[in-house]
């Protein structure tokens, strides 16, 4: 009996302090963002050149992780479609991610051609990332966490989940990844 309780509670101590380190790493990331504003942020293109998100001001900006083996690939088309129609006021960035049963297993070339040959697409793609766990870019470290965007905090469930930012860098809502990029939530928030 005693041997029972002693390994109960070593498991539980393991538990805890695995759970305890979680909690420890996602707050040193937060931390490591404080004081960023969206505008402090930046990533590099698909094609290896530096996004410097401070020449978006004055736009909304949607940020959508995408992939190109997924059912929402198709998505890619709206919003292709949502990008020209609102390219006065609307910046869309793609952030391709295999963390989803590698439906982005591409190469940089590979990815780039595969949404430009299918879906024609014009916005604005970057590097592949990390959307979430303890690789995750901190733009995705920005956009899913209240103590560093002040709105929410979120957590990307699958391929095109999106957000959109305000034209003063402030985080306006999610949409889960099966919203219709022309969905008329998606569209009130673009044309308030």
């Amino acid at each position: 009996m005693t041997k029972y309780f002693v390994l109960i509670l070593v498991f539980a101590a393991i538990s805890y302090s695995f759970v305890f380190l979680k909690r420890q790493q996602r707050k040193e990331r937060e931390l490591a963002l404080d004081p960023k504003s969206f505008y402090d942020l930046k990533i590099k293109s698909i094609d290896g050149q530096e996004i410097l998100f401070s020449q978006f001001k004055g736009k909304k900006v949607m940020c959508v992780n995408v992939a190109s083996k997924c059912g929402n690939t198709p998505q890619y088309e709206k919003l292709e479609k949502l990008s020209e129609k609102y390219k006065e006021k609307l910046v869309i960035i793609g952030f391709p991610c295999n963390q989803f049963m590698g439906q982005e297993p591409g190469t940089p070339s590979e990815i780039k051609e595969f949404c430009t040959k299918n879906y024609g697409v014009t916005f604005q793609l970057t590097e592949k990332i990390d959307v979430k766990g303890n690789n995750q870019n901190e733009v995705y470290q920005w956009l899913t966490s209240k103590a560093v965007n002040s709105k929410m905090d979120s957590e990307v469930k699958w391929n095109f989940q999106k957000y959109i930012i305000d034209e003063k860098g402030n985080l306006i809502n999610s949409f889960s990844p099966k919203t219709d990029p022309m969905d008329a939530e998606i569209i009130a928030a673009i044309e308030k």
